[in-house]
C-alpha cells in the first residue's frame, strides 16, 4: 500500500482534520501534541511518532551527487525528495534503487506523476497544500493504488439454476494473472472473487483481460471502497482488481459486454455473514477457493470453500450509508 503523508509544518486545522478524515498516514508536523487532540494518526516530528533526521530525511535533488546522497539515506531510513524543477528522471532512478522514497508534492498532477514513475510509482507521497479538495484527491489517488482486501472464506450452501437473464462481461485494459479477479455480490453486504479468463480450457481461448463478472443488478467492488452496478460500468472507468492472498490494484475498464446467457445461483455464508451472486452458467466462469485455485461453477458443491469479502451493507449511489436498509 502506497503511503500517504501530509506536510502541517505550516498548522493548519482544516487540512490536518481533512488528511486524518481522508485516510492520510501520518501527518508532518512541529509539535505532535497539537495532532493528538484532533484524532489518532502518526505523527512525524521532534517529539512525534518518527523523528525528522532520524526515522526521516528530507533531501533536495539539484544534482547527480545529491541524487546519490538521496540513495544512500533510504538505505536507512525514510527519504522525502524535492526536485529544483520537479522533472520525472531523478525520481526514475530513486525509484529504480529504492523502495523508501517519499515524493514531496504541491499538487494533484505531481502525485499522479510521482506514483506512476516506473509504473511501480514511488512509496509515498507529501502532501503540501492548503486546499483540502487537494487533499481528499490525492487521498482518494493514493488509495487506488495497490492495496489489499480482506478476503475470508465463505461455505457454499446452495447452488441452483435460476433462467436466463443478462449478464456482464468486464474487459480491462490490463493482463490478470492466474489467481486474479474482481469482487462482486448481489448485495452490497457481501462479495464473492470471480476468477478472471486466465485459465486454458477445451472450449475457448483464454481471455486473460476479462472477468465475465456476472447478473447485470450485481455490485462490483471499486478501487475507492464503492460499489457500482455491473450495468453502469463503462469505458474508461476503473475497477478493483485482487489475487487469492487479497493484494489488489486497479485497472482500467477497456470495454463491457451484456449478452443474454443461461444463470446459476450461488450461495454461501461465513458465520453470520450471506453472501450471494448471480453467474453465467458455463465452465469458463470460475470462483477462488481458500487457499488458492480455481474452481469452475459447473464443479462447485455445496461445502466447498470460495473467498469473497464481507463489507458494510447499504449504499447510497455506491457508498456506503448509515441507514436502515435492507438487502435480501
Amino acid at each position: 500500500m502506497k503511503t500517504f503523508w501530509v506536510d502541517l509544518r505550516d498548522w493548519n486545522k482544516e487540512i490536518a482534520t481533512t488528511a486524518i478524515e481522508s485516510g492520510a498516514d501520518a501527518l508532518f508536523v512541529e509539535h505532535a501534541e497539537t495532532v493528538k487532540r484532533l484524532g489518532r494518526i502518526t505523527t512525524i516530528a521532534p517529539d512525534g511518532d518518527l523523528k525528522p533526521g532520524a526515522d526521516v530525511i528530507e533531501c533536495t535533488i539539484t544534482d547527480k551527487a545529491s541524487e546519490n546522497a538521496a540513495v544512500q539515506a533510504a538505505k536507512h531510513t525514510w527519504v522525502i525528495v524535492t526536485t529544483s524543477d520537479w522533472t520525472v528522471i531523478p525520481l526514475e532512478n530513486l525509484v529504480a534503487q529504492s523502495d523508501r522514497i517519499i515524493a514531496g508534492v504541491k499538487s494533484v498532477r505531481e502525485a499522479e506523476l510521482a506514483l506512476m514513475v516506473l509504473e511501480r510509482g514511488v512509496q509515498g507521497i507529501l502532501l503540501q497544500t492548503n486546499d483540502p479538495a487537494v487533499v481528499k484527491e490525492v487521498a482518494g489517488l493514493i488509495k487506488a493504488q495497490t492495496g489489499t482486501v480482506n478476503l475470508i472464506p465463505f461455505t457454499v450452501t446452495a447452488i441452483r439454476h435460476v433462467g436466463m437473464g443478462d449478464r456482464v462481461c468486464v474487459d480491462t485494459c490490463s493482463m490478470l494473472s492466474d489467481g486474479e479477479g474482481m469482487l462482486m455480490g448481489n448485495t452490497s453486504s457481501a462479495m464473492l472473487l470471480v476468477h478472471a479468463e486466465t485459465l486454458e480450457n477445451p472450449y475457448v481461448a483464454p481471455r486473460p483481460f476479462r472477468v465475465n463478472a456476472g447478473a447485470v443488478h450485481a455490485y462490483i467492488l471499486l478501487p475507492d471502497g464503492r460499489t457500482a452496478y455491473l450495468s453502469d460500468i463503462a469505458i474508461g472507468g476503473q475497477v478493483l482488481v485482487a489475487n487469492e492472498t487479497g493484494v489488489a490494484r486497479t485497472a482500467i475498464v477497456g470495454r463491457t459486454k451484456i449478452e443474454r446467457r443461461p444463470l446459476l445461483l450461488v450461495e454461501a455464508e461465513a458465520d453470520s455473514v450471506r453472501v450471494s451472486l448471480i453467474l453465467q452458467n458455463a465452465e469458463t466462469i470460475r470462483l477462488v477457493k481458500e487457499g488458492g485455485g480455481a474452481v469452475s461453477v459447473v464443479d462447485l458443491s455445496v461445502g466447498d470453500h470460495i473467498l469473497g469479502c464481507a463489507l458494510e451493507g447499504g449504499r447510497h449511489f455506491g457508498m456506503a450509508v448509515k441507514e436502515t436498509i435492507l438487502e435480501k
